[in-house]
């Protein structure tokens, strides 16, 4: 199945129909805007849902990843995409065979006790499917879509276009790093085999949290494009929204560890805050499912995240800049700093007070960080805008992802004292030997 990898054919097929979809998007927002047209929104809005779900694939992927960018998209388009990967039709059993014969030989099913033919779960780049092995053993088997590489290069090149036009609307934030990161890690998502050797990562970062939990992979039936795990059983976690306050407060300490651990403690963080990624047990422990959208960081960009709390703490100036030099911000005046310092004291605001509250006290539009987010937005445009170096893209995005966890959940916890008892031994050499020895172990490229 070589010619899968990445032909010109497939390549031009994804074209157009991605152009079609988008480009229709495109006329209508312009008409809308230059001509004064009238446009049903939430009408357009599930329209466009539709036509990238029907497509499957990284667009899709990027469709969410936009939905979590306050200001990136109109509310209707964000409560429409937030439904794509939830809602992603699965591919039959012709290709389920198909696939699987490809990556395991033709004699794929006398090698399983049993193999649902209908898919568990849909999701933008693959699906999954319960299997049970000759031992009796419940697995997952993640299949990937077909054409998907080339899928990827098609859509990133669409992807380039949409910021293009973008940026003619809005010049707040220079968008070039943000193609480059959201393409690494889509390009990284496609390779089973590393996901593999990440979940094996996240086994080990996790092995002394009792309450968070990795499957195991099932080395010998996965490949590039075949990812077999032992299965976890949980449920969705908003269906636990409702449960009594000291539940959903167990529930979110249990997230907060599952997340910043692997952060603290060896620069690792998950990227994809799409809460199909997470399911919890009856005692409110969690399971985390997906590891494809994986970002691993420089001790040093840690050590700035830490750096910069203090500043703001200590109302530091000079620190808060030193931190954003660590992280690789150039070239900033007084007022971008001024503004960059709003985000980071709403970022970190429910970890200054020694108290238990909710991760945000204010009303919103239900999106976590959405109206912080703005306001900085609308003053970085004031002010020329700024260019997000590239490692903070997905850091960003994973601190909107777990705060609109924790506000969906209502919970009401002492961060501080959560992150304080994180960070208490904090060490950077510590850390890049923690790392170095954790990624050698498992096979992981350091950053």
């Amino acid at each position: 199945m070589a010619g899968e990898d990445n032909n010109l054919g497939a390549r031009v097929k994804r074209y157009a129909k991605v152009s079609t979809a988008v480009g229709g998007l495109a006329a209508k927002l312009a008409g809308e805007r230059f001509f004064g047209l009238e446009l049903d929104r939430g009408e357009h809005a599930a329209e466009l849902r539709s036509a990238l779900g029907g497509l499957k694939g990284p667009l899709m992927k990027v469709a969410q990843i936009m939905a979590t960018i306050p200001e990136a998209l109109p509310k209707e388009y964000v409560q429409e995409l937030g439904q794509l990967q939830a809602n992603a039709p699965a591919m039959g059993w012709p290709f389920v065979k198909r696939r699987m014969a490809s990556e395991l030989g033709p004699d794929w099913q006398k090698r399983f006790k049993s193999f649902e033919h209908t898919a568990a779960a849909a999701a933008s780049l693959g699906q999954v499917h319960k299997a049970y092995n000759e031992d009796g053993d419940l697995l997952a088997c993640k299949l990937q879509y077909p054409d998907m590489r080339s899928a990827v290069e098609a859509d990133l090149r669409q992807l380039k276009l949409i910021f293009a036009i973008y940026a003619r609307y809005d010049r707040s934030i220079e968008t070039k790093h943000i193609h480059e990161e959201i393409s690494a890690r889509l390009r990284e998502e496609l390779d089973y085999k590393l996901e593999s050797k990440h979940m094996a990562l996240y086994r080990l970062m996790l092995a002394d949290e009792a309450n968070v939990h990795v499957p195991d992979v099932v080395p010998d039936f996965t490949t590039d494009r075949l990812l077999t795990m032992t299965w976890l059983d949980g449920d969705p976690l908003m269906s636990r929204i409702e449960a009594p306050l000291e539940e959903r407060n167990r529930l979110a300490d249990n997230m907060f560890r599952a997340w910043y651990v692997p952060f603290y403690y060896y620069g690792v963080i998950h990227g994809d805050p799409h809460l199909g990624n997470y399911t919890v047990r009856d005692d409110y422990s969690v399971n985390l499912l997906d590891f494809g959208c994986i970002r691993t960081f420089r001790p040093k960009f840690v050590q700035g995240v830490i750096d910069l709390y203090h500043a703001i703490e200590q109302e530091n100036r000079e620190l808060a800049v030193h931190a954003y030099e660590t992280w690789g911000f150039s070239g900033l005046s007084n007022e971008v700093i001024d503004t960059l310092n709003l985000w980071a004291e709403f970022v970190y605001a429910p970890l200054l007070e020694d108290r238990p509250r909710r991760i945000q006290e204010f009303e919103s539009s239900g999106i976590y960080g959405r109206e912080v987010a703005e306001k900085v937005h609308k003053q970085l445009r004031e002010l020329g805008g700024v260019t997000p170096p590239r490692e903070f893209v997905f850091m960003d995005r994973a601190a909107i992802g777990l705060g609109g966890v924790f506000l969906h959940l209502k919970a009401e916890i002492n961060w501080h004292r959560l992150f304080h008892d994180m960070i208490a031994d904090f060490d950077v050499k510590v850390l890049e030997k923690r790392q170095k020895q954790a990624f050698k172990k498992t096979g992981v490229p350091l950053p």
